[in-house]
């Protein structure tokens, strides 16, 4: 009787452990499986997030190099007038035919190249000389600022912190709109004050211009520069400065000697942001801009207008040299690393 026992308890033990075992393979292949399809997903996720960024600035740069008068489809052969076209000012049609209808056809003397626009050029070379001056600057006060709070504790810094902070939180419209506001409303007083030809200079800068648009970009772009310097000071080990001046160099001495230097993949990285935010910046721009336009600014007054493959040319020139700018700036730290390597 109890082997009988001892013999239904043994196998029901081993039923309950095989069916133990069925249900623990099972679970482990549905984990696999739910892996797999995560994996799956995940992938999928990556090429659609990859197709969305790049296709557009694929298709860009094809349509730059079209042979038609608009930037669309059908592809109509290989052409290099959108960068620069010799026969610029010259109409020639070569076949009557197949012009008449056919838009981008025979009409290759028409076409103005980026380097047969000079009013184009202008603008790039305006957006070149704001974006050189806003970057200067940014770096020399995101660099002192940086330097400011992260050395010192002082009544009121954090409200003077969270005050340096406030351009980015602020939209570029209000921010270009309110110092378009400020600078017209001190001409009066001005004027009074120290008479009209007196102050004629200071007036003619604080008009729509240049210098008043470095100014505006200057007031948030700075903040974005102190930032990013501001997270490599923290890292630097003050001891460092310190030897510096226990072996009789001054403050400035050892801050240009050995901070800034422990500084200067921040700098290039700070400065290639600035100049990048400042190259392409439109809406604080478009309020304080005069009768010389930036490159966007051109853009906008264009596209109201016309849309021709131009504008696609312009795009991969600037491209390039994005591309160009960033891996000088790579190329630089690289020098940088093996030279103290």
């Amino acid at each position: 009787m109890n082997n009988n026992h001892s013999t239904s308890n043994s196998t029901s033990t081993r039923s309950s452990q095989r069916n133990n075992g069925g249900i623990t393979q099972a679970g482990i292949r549905r984990s696999r499986i739910g892996r797999r399809a995560l994996w799956l997903l995940f992938g999928l996720y990556v090429v659609v997030f990859i197709i969305y960024l790049y296709a557009p600035l694929i298709v860009t740069g094809v349509l730059a190099f079209n042979n038609r008068d608009i930037p669309s489809f059908p592809w109509k052969g290989l052409t290099l007038d959108w960068f620069y076209n010799p026969n610029y000012g010259k109409v020639e049609v070569e076949d009557e035919t197949e012009a008449a209808g056919q838009i981008g056809i025979g009409r290759a003397g028409g076409r103005v190249g980026v380097f047969n626009d000079q009013d184009l050029l202008g603008s790039i070379k305006n957006s070149f000389y704001v974006a050189i001056a806003v970057t200067a600057l940014s770096l020399v006060v995101g660099t002192t600022t940086a330097l400011l709070f992260e050395r010192n504790r002082f009544k009121g810094d954090t409200l003077l912190y969270f005050a340096m902070l406030a351009p980015l939180v602020i939209p570029g419209v209000i921010l270009g709109v309110s110092i378009l506001a400020f600078g017209n409303s001190i001409v009066g007083p001005l004027r009074a004050i120290f008479g009209r030809e007196t102050v004629k200079p200071i007036v003619s800068l604080l008009r729509p211009g240049l210098f008043i648009v470095v100014l505006g970009q200057f007031a948030w772009i700075a903040t974005m520069a102190t930032l990013i310097i501001s997270a490599r000071l923290r890292r630097f080990p003050m001891v460092q400065e310190d030897a510096a001046m226990d072996l009789g160099a001054s403050r400035f001495k050892a801050i240009t000697s050995i901070t800034i230097p422990f500084l200067r993949p921040a700098l290039i990285s700070a400065g290639v942001v600035s100049f990048l935010l400042s190259f392409e910046n439109f809406g604080t721009t478009l309020f304080l801009i005069g009768s010389d336009p930036t490159l966007p600014i051109l853009f906008f007054s264009r596209l109201r207008f016309e849309i021709t493959p131009q504008i696609n040319a312009v795009s991969v020139v600037l491209i390039l040299g994005t591309i160009l700018l960033g891996m000088a700036a790579l190329g630089l730290e690289q020098l940088r690393s093996s030279g103290r390597g």
